[in-house]
């Protein structure tokens, strides 16, 4: 039987965290190399290639052992990158500060991220929403859970472009950005993670097969739609999302006509009066399989960057469907607080990601870039991990069992790098000199700007969770 040395810890509560994952490593390297990547990637002073995570320089620093190291770990390596992840939710499923409940949302939304070339897999020139444009690069599908609290990533997938497939998008392996959206949102259930209502914007919920797919498995959904997104309708009746909103009544606040007001409560306390309001288009309405409410800070004009347009499935209060539907009713105050979460990947889910170095992987394969993906994942979900402990939690440290033959493989002293090639560190802010002063900074600003605190219904009172 194979000795299991332990491992050098890494800094601080991270050691603790990074504990938690040592069974799934078979050898003294990967849990080595696992303490290494997540502590490169946490300081925000310098990117997150090989190089810097490694602390050699860019070009003369590439071959030293410490790089490499990191390299065969990413890409050569035996760990399961899918069994990293599912213990990574199971921390966060048992932290009563993390553990999510079913008054949050499941958000979908794909990153795309430019990378040159095209030896990479999952790689193509199509659209990069970050961007604005078409360009070359890789896009990865994510689920996100989140409520008026936190947020944190559950699973990502690359989405593979047609021209990687032998018979392009007949090929029987292609799959649709929105195909793969909604095998996640599936594994997300199975993963145990609840939630009130799959979010997502236009880009998702313009796919009539996408919505009826969420339908067909039983999930509830809210999804906003292009203003212009055509319906076939009868000549003089709506044939768009605006067309719809148009049509219904309104003179002013105090005649609100077919509107009701909806407060909406920000983070930062200020508040501020929406109208939200049912209508119709097409089959769509009150009290049909899907409906269409429309949600907006003026229903005079209805503003373009101040309007949504919402497809759900949740059925509204007092409605005929009822009794046949599996999802509790929504009003529309419900509605406007659900997809106001999806706000999280606008405003701080892209930014946690390029702190944490989500796109600077320098790796070709898909494994190695999933397993980076992984990794960034466990580095900001170990965040949250800080920002809710004062104090370095006590956790049970797995004791290796008793020596039986000689150290286990990977047990081989590896020299540091020279000081020589050690890329100089000079953060800005002096409180981000310390790796582990990086959490708490990091999050401290992102949770200031939350998209709004909950203003619940009052059928949804027991649901609320208290604001730290």
């Amino acid at each position: 039987m194979t000795a299991r040395v332990p491992c050098p810890p890494a800094p601080g509560p991270l050691e603790a965290y990074a504990a938690s994952f040592d069974d799934l490593f078979r050898s003294l390297a990967q849990r080595r190399g696992f303490r290494e990547y997540l502590t490169g990637l946490l300081p925000r002073d310098r990117n997150k290639t090989l190089t810097a995570l490694a602390g050699a320089e860019p070009v003369v620093g590439a071959q030293h052992p410490a790089v490499q190291r990191l390299q065969f770990f990413l890409s050569e390596s035996t760990w399961k990158f899918e069994q990293v992840n599912a213990r990574r939710l199971e921390l966060l499923a048992a932290d009563t500060a993390t553990a999510p409940h079913g008054q949050g949302v499941l958000v979908i939304d794909d990153s795309g991220d430019r990378k040159d070339g095209m030896a990479t897999a999952h790689i193509g020139r199509q659209w990069l929403g970050r961007l604005g444009k078409t360009d070359n690069g890789i896009v990865t599908v994510t689920t996100l859970w989140a409520d008026e609290r936190l947020y944190y990533p559950l699973h990502a997938t690359p989405y593979t472009p047609a021209h990687h497939f032998p018979k392009k998008r007949t090929d029987p392996e292609f799959r649709t950005k929105p195909q793969l959206a909604a095998q996640l949102a599936g594994q997300a259930r199975q993963a145990g993670f609840p939630f009130r209502a799959v979010v997502a914007d236009c880009g998702y919920g313009d796919h009539d097969e996408f919505r009826h797919t969420l339908r067909e498995a039983g999930l509830p959904f809210v999804m906003a739609l292009k203003p212009r997104r055509g319906t076939w309708a009868y000549g003089p009746d709506a044939h768009t999302p605006v067309d719809a909103a148009h049509a219904l009544s309104w003179t002013d606040p105090d005649q609100p006509g077919d509107w009701t007001p909806v407060m909406r409560t920000f983070r930062d306390g200020h508040t501020e009066t929406w109208w939200a309001a049912d209508a119709r288009l097409g089959g769509w309405g009150p009290d049909s399989l899907a409906r269409l409410v429309v949600a907006t800070a003026d229903p005079a004009t209805l503003p373009h960057k101040a309007t949504w347009y919402l497809a759900t499935n949740l059925p509204r209060p007092a409605s005929p469907r009822l009794a046949d539907s599996p999802h509790e009713p929504a009003g529309l105050a419900e509605l406007v607080r659900l997809y106001g979460l999806r706000h999280w990947i606008e405003q701080s889910y892209k930014q946690i990601k390029d702190e944490l170095g989500w796109a600077d992987f320098q790796v070709r394969s898909d494994t190695a870039i999933r397993r980076h993906q992984t990794l960034v994942n466990c580095a900001f979900s170990f965040c949250w991990d800080a920002w809710f402990t004062d104090e370095p939690q006590e956790r049970d440290q797995p004791q290796p069992p008793e020596t039986t033959t000689g150290p286990e493989r990977g047990h081989t002293r590896v020299p540091p790098a020279p000081a020589a090639q050690l890329a100089p560190s000079h953060p800005q802010d002096p409180s981000l000199a310390r790796p582990l002063a990086h959490p708490a900074t990091l999050l401290a600003g992102l949770v200031d700007i939350a998209p709004a605190t909950r203003t619940p219904e009052p059928h949804h009172l027991t649901g609320q969770r208290p604001t730290p």
